[in-house]
């Protein structure tokens, strides 16, 4: 993702979202084979799946952070497991369910990230990322629905 992507914290994760939807587009045309990226195996499910997980985990820990909570540790799996659901077909229907799932997630975020202060983006309360920093460090979603590539 170029670096203007990144203008704004709400630009970071909504051009993300954008640009995984646009590859999710074309994976009703995935032949059931997973992408192998590093030491790892990715398929559309499992790119939706990481990318909603991942915005869902460090949300919790934004709103944590906020209310003035220790941010709780996931007990995810993250990409070092590809499940029996990862493996199926990716449908229409699937492809409607991730754009409701994501747009939904990028507007929560957005709606966040905008009701707060420039000082709250920049030095955000508890120990960690900054808000800015972690709408950017969300951004790298993108790597997932890389790893599986425009299928058209």
């Amino acid at each position: 993702m170029s670096e203007t992507a990144y203008e704004t914290p709400v630009a970071a994760v909504t051009t993300m979202v954008d640009h995984v939807l646009g590859l999710a587009a074309t994976w009703t045309a995935w032949d059931g084979t997973p992408a192998r990226v590093d030491d790892r195996a990715y398929t559309p499910h499992k790119a939706i799946r990481r990318v909603a997980d991942h915005m869902i985990d460090h949300l919790a820990e934004l709103e944590a952070r906020l209310a003035g909570e220790e941010p709780r540790p996931d007990h995810w799996h993250a990409s070092a497991i590809t499940t029996g659901a990862d493996r199926a077909p990716f449908t229409a229907e699937d492809l409607d369910e991730a754009r409701s799932r994501l747009t939904r997630l990028a507007r929560i975020w957005a709606n966040r990230l905008d009701a707060l202060t420039d000082e709250q983006l920049d030095h955000s309360p508890g120990e960690g990322w900054s808000f800015r920093e972690l709408a950017r460090h969300l951004a790298e979603s993108t790597y997932y629905a890389d790893a599986v590539g425009d299928l058209s």
